[in-house]
Order: structure tokens, then sequence, then C-alpha cells
């Protein structure tokens, strides 16, 4: 069901929300958590969609904040959508569009809608604030979900995202790495048990998985590590591969296309594993799991990726 309300307020919207309920065309659930969607005007759909497959693994309150450009119609006035049963999966959606000043305070246009008692969660699917847990919406909310590979610069985004990491802030690079860390553990956890010398990782140039893997070796291993970006390999992108060099040798775990990597470790077959990149409904779903801070994020953020920049530019050995 799709309800649109132009021309609103959200104490409105919140009045049409209850009587939803109290007219029985919507069944109750425990919603468990507020999420509000920071997204441009045009790019909804999308977070929305995501947002809907998610809520079947934790069903919640979903706020969008459509962002017009600064062309927009300059009228102040909200326009309202809400969108509930079959449209909005195991959520209530409540699309916001404001326009001229109304726009202006994002805060007081989501306050009557959130959920009492509930967590919140911002997601940013594209641009971001520069300091996101700084911005009105990072100010109220628990975790902060951003996505570095949505802007122009990525890597740049990555190091922005470095210096204003506050707990509770998260990114959508890191949270694709969890098959591969996983993977990778795994491999480490098989004799031979020998010290790793060496760790070469190579991925697309508009990947910031790629670096914050590195990274996260660099971290947990404190060994050399190099980081490759290149362009995409057969239409593959993100991050296409890991070399380890220990004292019996190199293995490797390279993915040459988007949903199988080979796994070559000296003197055993060579085993293909499903490794598929994931998709945003899979990673929004991850990220609700936890409403505590990601400790783990914020070391690679922090220590790991300025471990992984001492250690690119500082001279080979003998470099004069």
């Amino acid at each position: 069901m799709i309800i649109d309300i132009p021309d609103t307020t959200t104490s409105a919207v919140s009045k049409r929300l209850v009587m939803l309920r109290e007219e029985g065309g919507v069944i109750a659930l425990g919603r468990v958590l507020t999420l509000i969607i920071i997204a441009a005007r045009g790019d909804e759909e999308e977070a929305i969609e995501a947002a809907n497959d998610a809520s079947r693994e934790h069903p919640m309150r979903v706020i969008v904040i459509s962002i017009a450009d600064a062309s927009s119609d300059g009228e102040t006035r909200i326009d309202a959508q809400i969108r509930v049963g079959g449209d909005a999966g195991a959520s209530e959606v409540i699309i916001l569009r404001a326009f001229g000043e109304a726009a202006d305070n994002k805060v007081s246009l989501v306050t009557a809608l959130l959920l009492p008692d509930a967590p919140v969660v911002a997601w940013w699917p594209g641009e971001t604030p520069d300091v996101v847990s700084a911005s009105p919406i990072g100010q109220i909310a628990q975790r902060r979900i951003t996505d570095a590979s949505a802007h122009a610069d990525p890597h740049e985004a990555l190091r922005q995202l470095a210096r204003s990491y506050r707990p509770g802030d998260t990114d959508f690079a890191w949270t694709r790495l969890t098959l591969w860390r996983a993977q990778l553990a795994a491999v480490l956890d098989q004799p031979p048990y020998e010290t790793i010398t060496s760790v070469r990782v190579t991925g697309a140039a508009d990947s910031p998985s790629t670096t914050l893997l590195a990274a996260w070796l660099q971290l947990q291993l404190q060994v050399p590590v190099t980081c490759e970006l290149t362009h995409d390999i057969g239409g593959v992108g993100g991050i296409h591969g890991v070399e380890m060099t220990r004292a019996s040798g190199t293995f490797s775990l390279e993915r040459p296309v988007s949903n199988i990597a080979t796994l070559t470790i000296p003197g055993q077959p060579v085993q293909d594993i499903a490794l598929p990149r994931r998709n945003l409904r899979d990673s929004l779903a991850e990220e609700l799991r936890r409403l505590d801070p990601d400790v783990l994020y914020g070391d690679v953020i922090m220590r790991g990726l300025n471990a992984l920049d001492s250690a690119e530019s500082e001279p080979a050995e003998g470099a004069k």
C-alpha cells in the first residue's frame, strides 16, 4: 500500500500512521530500530529496496529524507509518502521530500517519526557530510553507515572517514570484506603454521575495500603489505586477490570472476570457493545486526590505514 500525502507536516504523517494501525490495514510488528536514509532525490529507490529486504531480518521503521539539489523548487513545503504492507517488506517506509526552508533542519523532519525507546541508525548511500558524527542526523544516531565507493574519489573518502572517525561509524567498504576476512583466517588456521613474511593485495582502482583489506592485514600480521590498484580484470571489479608468502611458499586467493575465487596452496589441489560480491541488502543487514561500535573497523580505519600508508611511503631497503 502506498499513500501519498502532499504539502503536509511530520505530525500529520505520524497521525496517519496511527490511523492505519487502528483501521487494521497494517499488521503491527515489533520494530527493533529506526533507520534514517539520507539520499539524493532520484536515488532513493535502490536504498529503499535494500532496506525492505533487510527488514525481513530486522523489522524497522524506515525514514527516507530525500535531498534535492540547489536548483530545485524553493517553495517551502513537505511532500510525504507512506509505504506499508507488500510495498515495505517487514517495515514501514516514510519518504519525506522537503522543499525550501523545510529542508534545512533535518532533525525536525524526523523527530516526530522516531520509534520511542528504539535505536536510531543513519545511512548515507551516496555523498556524506565531512564529519558524519557531527551532522544533525549523525548526532542522534547510535550507528552511522556510509559507503566510500559511492564517492567520486573513494580512496580520499576513506582518508576523510579516518580523519573524522568516531565510535559508531562504519562503512560498506569494510562490510564487503567479511567473506574475504573469514576465508583468509580459515586458511591461516590450517597447517603449516608458518609466519607470514609478506602480503600482496590487488584490486580495482575504484575499490576502497581493497585498500581496507590491505590495511587490516597490515594491522593483524605486522608484515610488509603491498596494495596494488589496477583496472578491472575481465569486467570484475572490487578485490581481485591476495597473495601471502611464508617459508613453504606463496598461497593465493584470487577472484577471476565475480562469484568464484580460486585458492592455491603449495602441495595441495587447487580449490574453487564461492566468494560473491556482496550486494547492498546483505551489507545493510549485516550492519544492522550490531548496534554497538565496531572496534575492529575503528582500529583498521585509523591505525591500519596509517600503517599501510607509512609502509608504502618508505623507500625500499638500500634506496637513496
